[in-house]
């Protein structure tokens, strides 16, 4: 029996993360967030991710304060962030009382959903973080990386699942962060997915290869409950299928979602403007917003493309970059078939670039290709060959335990040695353990803004600037 298809918006997260490098600022979001709260989504995905990175990086913004202006400015939207599992938001493996403890601070600061994934589908680097959220009583969605390969079947996706909601998942999310799914296996993998398991099913896809707004139609036939889409202004080309598009195309069949696109319109008028702001200042760039069918031959990501091409660049190699694609398939079947998304794909791309560069493969290996077949990031879905480790990893052997067994607490250690003359909230703690080195720089400048070293700031967060 067809049901009403929900929505999860993305325009505060994932669609600005995919076109314009998580740029967005509080500003330019803080005017509209009353009338996107009207709209009536299932949930809007506004944190987690890069934004944290991007927050004290480029922004000079403080990302657990940016929370709590979500959480006070839409009352009634569930609030939705992404979490790398064991990695937190961080590039690393963290123990488990810091994991709990970035868990306990999400919600408490107004996180009502987490998405949880791992690059390689590891159910034990999603053990803590699954735990932790059950804890604090918030929604936990736990995420598969879909992709595809000798081993990705359905029946690989349909055990995955169950061993999810089994685990303790509140729903399940097919996280097709490649734009590999096709409308038919979109619809098969659902179907096969809503007979297996109890939770309610969510799909996640990019528009790069063109096939997303097809495949969630066909997922919605066959029983999909929640799906992930942009406002227009930000949608397409990396980013996700258009919210207002899929709302009309779902409008007076048995899938309707009950949002009102004259309640959209608002919401769109306002990123149509900051859509033409972006393309002015250079942070949107046409590139990122047509199709690459490419993405279907060599499963490589958008974000993943633009770091091979300035790694050619850098090393005079340009001409390279149609071996490195092809180079790429066959490091992804040495490492044992990872999915290629943060970190694997970065991992992955960066061997295939010195395979070619060197003229011979494996001649240099990076530390964290070794690391991967090392087991650091956990275990493949595909076995890597006896031979292949001893190539890379000599007489050392791989660990077969879950990485973070070997890590032991340090919560207390990174309290004990934060520099105390930047703490100011409790989260500080957490935002250092992820990014020691981008951090102070943060601190020390959120510290000169408070005492008048830049008095421009004092009333800033109280303005409403126009878009």
């Amino acid at each position: 029996m067809a049901q009403k298809v929900k929505i999860c918006e993305t325009i505060l997260r994932d669609a600005h993360q995919s076109l314009i490098a998580t740029r967005m600022t509080m500003d330019d979001m803080r005017p509209i967030l009353p009338a996107i709260d009207e709209v009536g989504f299932y949930s809007c995905e506004c944190w987690g991710g890069a934004t944290f990175d991007a927050c004290i990086r480029f922004l000079d913004e403080d990302p657990w304060e940016r929370l709590r202006i979500l959480r006070k400015e839409m009352p009634n939207t569930k609030l939705q962030m992404l979490f790398r599992g064991q990695n937190m938001l961080g590039y690393r493996h963290y123990a488990d009382d810091v994991v709990e403890y970035f868990v306990q601070k999400s919600v408490d600061n107004g996180i009502d959903i987490i998405r949880i994934f791992d690059a390689l589908n590891d159910i034990r680097n999603l053990e803590t973080a699954i735990k932790a959220t059950k804890k604090m009583g918030a929604h936990m969605q736990a995420a598969i990386s879909y992709t595809t390969g000798p081993v990705f079947d359905i029946d690989y996706y349909v055990n995955y699942a169950k061993q999810l909601e089994n685990a303790g998942a509140d729903s399940i999310c097919i996280k097709d962060m490649a734009a590999l799914i096709t409308p038919t296996m979109a619809y098969d993998l659902t179907k096969a997915l809503k007979e297996a398991v109890k939770v309610p099913i969510n799909l996640h896809s990019h528009y790069t290869s063109g096939l997303a707004s097809m495949a969630h139609l066909k997922a919605i036939e066959a029983g999909v409950d929640i799906i992930d889409t942009a406002m227009s202004p930000l949608a397409l080309g990396t980013s996700h299928p258009a919210t207002e598009s899929m709302v009309a195309a779902l409008q007076g069949t048995p899938y309707d979602t009950g949002l009102d696109l004259k309640k959209l319109d608002v919401v769109r008028a306002h990123f149509a403007k900051l859509r033409e702001k972006y393309l002015e200042n250079g942070l949107l760039s046409p590139k990122v917003m047509g199709v690459d069918a490419n993405t279907l031959l060599y499963q490589v990501p958008g974000g993943m493309l633009s770091n091979l091409v300035s790694q050619l660049k850098q090393a005079g190699k340009e001409d390279k970059f149609e071996d490195v694609l092809r180079e790429i398939p066959n490091g992804r079947k040495d490492a044992g078939y990872p999915p290629l998304v943060t970190p694997t794909s970065q991992i992955v791309g960066t061997q295939a670039v010195f395979n070619v560069i060197m003229g011979e493969r494996y001649k240099m290996v990076t530390k964290e290709f070794r690391g991967m077949i090392h087991g650091d990031y956990g275990r493949t879905a595909v076995p890597v060959s006896e031979e292949f480790q001893k190539k890379i990893l000599g007489e050392e052997k791989p660990i077969t335990c879950r990485p973070a067994d070997l890590l032991e607490p340090e919560l207390e250690k990174l309290k004990q040695e934060f520099p105390k003359e930047y703490l100011e909230q409790e989260e500080d703690v957490l935002t250092m353990a992820m990014f020691p080195q981008v951090a102070p720089k943060f601190f020390e400048s959120r510290k000169n803004k408070k005492y008048g070293v830049d008095g421009k700031h004092a009333d800033k967060e109280n303005q409403v600037h126009p878009a």
